[in-house]
């Protein structure tokens, strides 16, 4: 175990947020700020640092960082780590701002069929929830704009996907020939709606046919006004399942926001596969976890 302070950052893109970890793992306190890397302009994001978690490094913390930090638009580009990859592998590629000091997570890249996939902050939260879960074998998924489905083996990150679900409801209720007849703001989740969905993408042609019945349902008055972002919502979803393999009763872990990760386990249950939720604190599990490999592989 490595013996100092932790503080661990998960700097996205649309926020900041960070835990100071005592050795053993526990949170001592947490801070969480709307300045994603995409508020913060080049050259000052070592000023944003100081400002929102000065006074923790002044106590003599060990500060690992995970997220969008490291991409081409965040503090410094962290280059990725081939996957398949464990802890240590990842924590011999930390980018270090201040040697020994303040270092950034890489994200993993992978290339299948000669086409490459990538991730950043994902992997800090598979290795985070693999250990609260004492797990070393495992199907993740964590649910989001761009999905991302993450296979386990030996405690080693074997390979993932990304999907651009959240991302494709969004173009799909906002700027299609959908807009015309969905409301503007979603309401509660019509669950008789979004089952309905799931069914009509898992067992129809494809997304690019079943999304036109959107329109159709309300044409024909089949389906209210409000339920049709439900209902929609199901089709997405469901689309992206139906491309998983899943089987019957084999678990997934399912880790995000409580009300995306309601809808996934509310989908699955569809095809019968039983869920695993992970919360918010696999990330500082697993930043603690590369912590505690530094001790093994120190740093200058």
């Amino acid at each position: 175990m490595n013996s100092r302070r932790l503080l661990a950052v998960d700097w996205g893109t649309s926020s900041l947020r960070g835990a100071l970890l005592a050795p053993d793992g526990q949170v001592l306190e947490e801070r969480a700020f709307p300045r994603g890397i995409l508020s913060v302009a080049a050259g000052e994001f070592q000023a944003v640092f100081e400002s929102c978690f000065g006074d923790w490094m002044a106590s003599g913390a060990l500060c690992l960082i995970s997220g969008m930090a490291g991409s081409q638009q965040g503090w410094q580009e962290a280059p990725y780590c081939a996957c398949p990859a464990n802890l240590q592998d990842i924590a011999v590629r930390l980018q270090w701002l201040e040697p020994g000091r303040i270092a950034i997570v890489p994200g993993l890249s992978l290339e299948r069929g000669g086409i490459p996939d990538v991730m950043r902050g994902e992997e800090t939260q598979v290795f985070g929830a693999l250990l609260l879960l004492d797990l070393t074998d495992a199907r993740l998924v964590l649910p989001g704009t761009h999905s991302k489905w993450v296979t386990a083996a030996a405690g080693r990150i074997t390979g993932f996907s990304t999907w651009m679900t959240g991302e494709f409801y969004a173009l799909l209720h906002r700027h299609s020939i959908l807009a015309r007849t969905l409301p503007e703001e979603d309401g509660p989740l019509d669950l008789s709606a979004f089952d309905k969905g799931v069914s009509q993408a898992l067992h129809g042609p494809g997304l690019l046919h079943t999304a036109f019945s959107t329109r159709t349902l309300a044409l024909f008055k089949r389906m209210d006004a409000s339920a049709l972002p439900a209902y929609l919502s199901g089709l997405v979803i469901g689309e992206e399942l139906k491309s998983q393999n899943l089987r019957a009763g084999e678990p997934v872990v399912l880790m995000g926001a409580e009300t995306l990760t309601a809808r996934y386990e509310q989908a699955l249950a569809q095809l019968d596969v039983p869920v695993r939720r992970v919360g918010a604190s696999a990330t500082w599990r697993g930043l603690r976890a590369i912590a505690d490999t530094l001790s093994i592989h120190p740093q200058p």
